[in-house]
């Protein structure tokens, strides 16, 4: 018998009901979370649902959930918890949950028991299955648990509704290899596995073709991509294939891992003028045995060696950075060198995040867990170290001229827009004299956190 098409399904049972029907995707977490979530509201949009921007009067409600945090998931239970009563007064209501929270099995099960007005808990591999748990759903009203294995969102030809009219994400690769201690990206979105590069390429010229200006290529390692494939191609070969496109657009790339980062890479994003001049690389730690208990396979001395060469060959290029403080065992001399570090890289930002303990990770089970007071007073001094930093980095460009991509999501406050620069800058302009796509931008003072800027032309 040839397969259910349950898309078409869905439709149909829709289009038995009347009026509109909205369904809203609520994301948390990581680029790669928003491109997932991006292929859900594409599926949704099949299916015949209407995307809206809120969860008010929306009559399926997804939420795609982030585990790298403590406090991502208590906002997950918080805001889930909140639509119980909305759930009990419309009986057509779909709540569904799913993403990395929910591919642990401890966290599947607390919605299996806790919250038995979510109807649907699907997991990061079982994504291009939404339609036929959403049709079984409508059909027997039984709940569904789908963790499983599966394509998940690395299956080709996923419909995709683009929540940014000009920046677009193109993952080129799912899971994670490296296993660091803290992390649990390899437990809930499995092995590393590479797209194929001409999947990539033909992706990315729809995407040129559509007019947008930005395209972000997504991966835990994108430094690692094409090891798996039956013919291997370096991540660097893969920027070339894109940048080799025509058309009037910028690429990106995140994120990169320092123990990965090679010559090779940094030549081509020299060379590739489509290639934005900054990385983000990120350093966890300044302390080599902090290091070398997060299992991150390179030295503090490496890392630096690290930008001096990318300085070298990109001598405007920008870099960006994640710090985790208050690693399990971080003695005062660790944190200390963590700040000593950060004096001597001299990142244009830093994401700085106190631990947070995961489960099934080793680090969880490491002695010397660090008092919460303890982390937040490194947190906060790293923070103050940083703002100077960045301010400092920031003050030697006023007086400097480059391109800003500026689109309606980056509000600066009142009468202001921001975009980001060419080297990553954050610039901000009057609201009424702001385009939507590229721009030629005098930048004019430091914020501090960005530069006030003044358009002096407009790119077609």
């Amino acid at each position: 018998m040839p397969e259910k098409d349950y898309i078409k399904e869905v439709r149909a049972l829709l289009e038995k009901r009347p009026g509109e029907h909205r369904a809203f995707v609520h994301t948390y977490g990581c680029q790669q979370n928003f491109s997932d979530g991006e292929k859900l509201e594409g599926l949704l949009e099949q299916m015949g649902y209407t995307i809206a921007d809120t969860d008010e009067n929306a009559e399926f409600v997804i939420f795609n959930t982030c585990a790298i945090r403590e406090n991502a998931e208590k906002r997950v239970f918080g805001n889930v918890g909140i639509l119980k009563k909305a759930h009990s007064e419309n009986p057509d209501m779909i709540i569904a949950v799913c993403g990395c929270m929910v591919q642990q099995e401890h966290i599947a099960e607390k919605f299996r028991q806790s919250y038995p007005f979510v109807d649907i808990v699907f997991g990061t591999h079982a994504a291009t299955r939404l339609p036929e748990l959403v049709y079984k759903h409508m059909t027997v009203k039984k709940r569904l648990f789908d963790i499983g294995e599966g394509e998940g969102c690395m299956a080709e030809h996923l419909p995709v509704h683009r929540d940014n009219p000009l920046k677009a994400n193109l993952p080129i690769m799912h899971g994670c290899d490296n296993f660091c201690t803290y992390c649990v990206v390899p437990l809930v979105r499995g092995r590393e596995k590479s797209r194929l590069p001409e999947n990539i390429i033909a992706e990315a010229k729809e995407i040129v073709a559509a007019g947008y200006k930005e395209i972000t290529l997504l991966g835990q390692n994108v430094n690692s991509y094409g090891k798996g494939l039956e013919t291997p191609i370096s991540f660097a070969q893969l920027l070339r294939e894109v940048n080799a496109i025509p058309g009037d657009f910028r690429i990106k790339f995140m994120t990169s891992h320092p123990k990965d980062c090679t010559r090779e890479l940094l030549e081509a994003i020299r060379d590739c003028e489509k290639v934005c001049h900054y990385i983000h690389l990120p350093v966890q730690s300044g302390s080599d045995d902090v290091l070398r208990r997060m299992n991150r396979r390179y030295t503090a001395e490496h890392y630096l060696d690290l930008l001096k060469m990318a300085r070298e060959i990109v001598p405007d290029i920008t870099v960006t950075s994640d710090i985790i403080v208050g690693f399990p065992g971080e003695t005062e001399e660790d944190f200390k060198a963590t700040v000593e570090l950060s004096k001597k890289a001299r990142w244009l930002m830093t994401y700085s995040f106190i631990y947070s303990k995961r489960e099934g990770t080793k680090a969880a089970l490491m002695e010397d867990q660090i008092p919460p007071e303890v982390s937040s007073r490194r947190f906060q001094e790293l923070l103050e170290l940083q703002t100077k930093i960045s301010h400092e980095i920031n003050e030697s460009y006023v007086g400097k001229t480059t391109t800003v991509l500026f689109d309606d999501e980056c509000d600066a406050g009142e009468g202001y827009i921001s975009g980001r620069s060419f080297e990553n800058l954050v610039v901000r302009v009057p609201r009424e004299s702001a385009p939507k796509g590229f721009a030629k931008v005098y930048l004019k003072e430091s914020l501090g956190w960005a530069l006030d800027g003044e358009i002096i032309k407009t790119e077609e």
